[in-house]
């Protein structure tokens, strides 16, 4: 590692398209879109259902995870204001660690987006379902499902304006249904319907942290606009507010929305809900015409977020890879698109989603899901952990004095914030989860000896 104050910005890598027209095109309003629709994606239309049997203290978790994240959120700004460059959490710990901590950084995250893409298409074929009964067909189900992967990776390979254009409209068109059921809830809300405070029996603290454990993954994402800053007109000022106002407006979203349905459905019959919005939208203006609403809704939903994933699925490796710390193929861009990264992350939940469908592996498929949110916890520990080392250290071209005590404060808490998300994941999931870590310092080792064998630790490009 070497200290060499702010870090410049990435420079064109070699094969990238130079004329400008489709790079760094995300000002403020899409890299807000990009956080939102990654942080929203399927999940908040299952979330009022999931956490329906702790009863309405899991109002309380949505309030402690709302907090942990815009904790987090902060120490990603005032991190991308320092290092304003594509890769995100990746270049904090590698800046803060040396390449180790960085590589492992990368390889986590890189797991957790091509996996949580699978996860994505799943569940979108899931809705799908609704408009077009498919579930029969075990083949249609899997072009389907590759549909919903592919589609959004095009989008990525035609370039960055095109990103940005998909995940703006994908964020405005799939927030009119969400506002509906928020909004009008309010206007049809019964107490009656919220059911127990406390409807599973265990303790105040272990409903909470039960709930919270289901909450985890629809908060992954706060991390998206500091992972493509490269990307963003302006990272060192716009990167930050985009983080916050994202994770903040999401946050709230989930709230108003969760405590809308539960106000309009009968807390039994929201326990055994397999579409809370759709019941929701049924009990405020009747008929039935709720549920193919919000299966659009929850296309438009997915597609938008499996859009941003997969842009975010290919900057970290690309990072690393200009680096020396992942396979060199990785740096390939155009216009403004690490392509490369694009076509091998979309490829490997390809795998893994026609694995799921063929093998019915039910089971290990949701246990890989699981491991999502223990990998993603990994960058972000790293990264609390290096901001708290450029506070500590006392190197003031990276931090404010004046801002010392706030911003420890801030990362202490977004350090504990991703503890407890590790502990949120699960036995189980930590355990599968670290030995992806293994495979990866496997990894790490042939590239290391790779660029050593070479004589480019100094130089990458060489």
């Amino acid at each position: 590692m070497h200290d060499t104050g702010t870090a410049p910005v990435t420079a064109p890598a070699p094969g990238d398209d130079q004329d400008g027209r489709h790079a760094r095109r995300f000002g403020l309003p899409i890299a807000t879109a990009l956080v939102m629709g990654n942080i929203i994606g399927g999940g908040i239309f299952l979330l009022p259902a999931s956490v329906a049997p702790y009863g309405t203290i899991s109002l309380v978790a949505f309030g402690v995870l709302t907090v942990g994240a815009i904790a987090l959120a902060l120490v990603f700004g005032r991190l991308a204001h320092r290092h304003p460059q594509t890769g995100g959490p990746y270049v904090y710990a590698r800046e803060a660690f040396g390449d180790f901590a960085g590589f492992l950084a990368a390889w986590s995250y890189w797991i957790t987006t091509w996996v949580s893409n699978a996860a994505l298409a799943v569940a979108a074929v899931g809705y799908l379902d609704v408009l077009l009964p498919i579930h029969g067909s075990t083949f249609w189900t899997i072009v389907a499902a590759l549909t919903c992967q592919w589609l959004p990776a095009l989008a990525n390979l035609a370039g960055t304006r095109y990103v940005g254009a998909v995940q703006l409209v994908s964020t405005v068109l799939k927030f009119a249904p969400l506002l509906l059921v928020a909004v009008g809830g309010l206007f049809f809300f019964q107490a009656d319907n919220l059911g127990p405070f406390r409807a599973s029996g265990d303790s105040a603290i272990g409903a909470v942290s039960a709930s919270a454990a289901i909450l985890l993954f629809s908060y992954l994402g706060v991390e998206s606009a500091s992972v493509s800053a490269g990307e963003v007109r302006d990272p060192q000022r716009n990167v930050g507010r985009a983080t916050v106002l994202g994770t903040g407006l999401a946050a709230l979203l989930y709230l108003l929305c969760t405590v809308a349905v539960f106000g309009t459905v009968a807390h039994d019959d929201l326990v055994n809900s397999t579409a809370p919005f759709s019941d929701s939208v049924n009990a405020m203006f009747g008929g039935t015409w709720g549920g193919t609403a919000v299966a659009i809704a929850a296309l438009v939903s997915m597609v938008g977020a499996l859009n941003g994933w997969t842009l975010l699925s290919a900057q970290t490796p690309y990072a690393a890879a200009r680096d020396g710390l992942f396979p060199v193929a990785f740096t390939k861009r155009r216009r403004g698109i690490p392509t490369f990264g694009v076509v091998v992350a979309v490829t490997l939940a390809s795998l893994l989603t026609v694995y799921n469908y063929t093998v019915g592996s039910a089971g290990v498929f949701e246990t890989l899901v699981l491991v999502t949110t223990f990998t993603a916890t990994v960058p972000y520990l790293l990264a609390t952990a290096a901001q708290i080392y450029f506070l500590l250290s006392g190197q003031g071209h990276r931090v404010r004095r004046s801002r010392l005590a706030r911003d420890m404060v801030l990362a202490v808490a977004a350090f504990g914030f991703s503890m407890w998300l590790v502990g949120g994941a699960g036995y189980a999931a930590v355990y599968q989860g670290v030995l992806f870590l293994f495979v990866g310092v496997l990894v790490y080792a042939w590239m290391a000896a790779t660029k050593k064998r070479r004589g480019t630790a100094q130089s990458p490009w060489a």
